[in-house]
């Protein structure tokens, strides 16, 4: 009979310094002030007394001294409808607070009505299962079900708030590599125009002045003769916000039929997450990820005639 495995439990951990001491702060001001801890989450820890200052159980409005150190036993958590189930994905990296994922195209990132299992969420809470790990599923940025690259996943509360933090400043850069019909005519450019969904569509959007606000940044960096390869970086995250974009200006993706492109050269909207930028939840140093283009889109950019 097998040993039930155990689970880890995450730890975070703070030290004080002499500054936090000068300015007389507690427990409570230093996680919230200096650390950006939510005030939901620490009203969380204190019931479960899961905040210890220098390994014993401490209040919130303990005062603090130079070398203190402060540890935060976070709660296990169960990913909410979500069942574990052995799906291949590819790990870009891994860490304690973070999960960046090279997401394949044809592949949900969580489940749907159309697409209730098999997903990237589904493989994620296995892959984590596997290794006593019990978290909920917090993905930071998500991809439509065609759409490959990097998908970046919180692995806890606290990460999840640091980096939604980070997301609303515009502190999370996330660039796009596309192939797009005809002839992009400028060589760089912005489209800012609000997004709104089509009124007789659950999944369609449009360019609609009632929409919201949406920002889309361009340059070219390929011309083919039957499309134009693009570099996109998004100033925000709106459903379909490049597809929507691209249409909108006279280019839809190749292979997206939803918005007006044509599946000839390539079976699925021509689009990939390539890279990701962001500061770390925890130590706060700058990341950056990149994922190679998909096989479809590099044989395509290969076999195609360049002008």
């Amino acid at each position: 009979m097998k040993e039930k495995q155990e689970k880890k439990q995450q730890v975070l951990r703070f030290i004080v310094p002499r500054e936090v001491e000068e300015a007389g702060k507690n427990v409570r001001s230093f996680l919230r002030e200096d650390h950006g801890i939510s005030r939901s989450l620490l009203v969380e820890l204190k019931h479960v007394k899961g905040i210890r200052l220098n390994g014993a159980p401490t209040y919130l409005d303990h005062p603090l001294r130079e070398g203190d150190t402060i540890e935060l036993y976070l709660p296990e958590e169960e990913s909410e409808n979500i069942i574990p189930e052995p799906v291949s994905f590819c790990i870009t990296y891994e860490d304690e607070d973070i999960l960046v994922v090279n997401k394949a195209p044809n592949l949900c990132v969580h489940p749907t009505m159309l697409y209730p299992s098999r997903t990237l969420a589904n493989g994620v809470v296995y892959h984590w299962r596997k290794q006593g790990i019990s978290r909920k599923f917090r993905p930071v940025n998500r991809l439509d079900k065609d759409t490959s690259g990097l998908v970046l996943i919180a692995k806890s509360q606290y990460s999840h708030q640091q980096l939604a933090a980070v997301q609303r400043q515009n502190g999370i850069a996330r660039y796009y590599e596309a192939l797009v019909h005809g002839q992009v005519e400028k060589e760089e450019g912005t489209i800012d125009a609000p997004i709104a969904r089509k009124a007789d569509s659950l999944m369609e959007r449009i360019v609609h002045e009632s929409g919201q606000w949406a920002r889309t940044h361009y340059n070219v960096l390929g011309r083919y003769k039957e499309f134009t390869h693009l570099r996109l970086k998004l100033d925000t995250g709106r459903t379909h916000q490049i597809r929507v974009h691209m249409s909108h200006i006279g280019h839809p993706l190749l292979g997206d039929d939803l918005y007006g492109g044509e599946k000839m050269l390539i079976a699925r909207q021509a689009l990939h997450a390539r890279t990701l930028t962001f500061p770390h939840p925890r130590h706060k140093s700058d990341l950056l990820f990149e994922a190679p283009l998909p096989e479809d889109m590099s044989a395509l950019l290969s076999s195609s005639q360049k002008l």
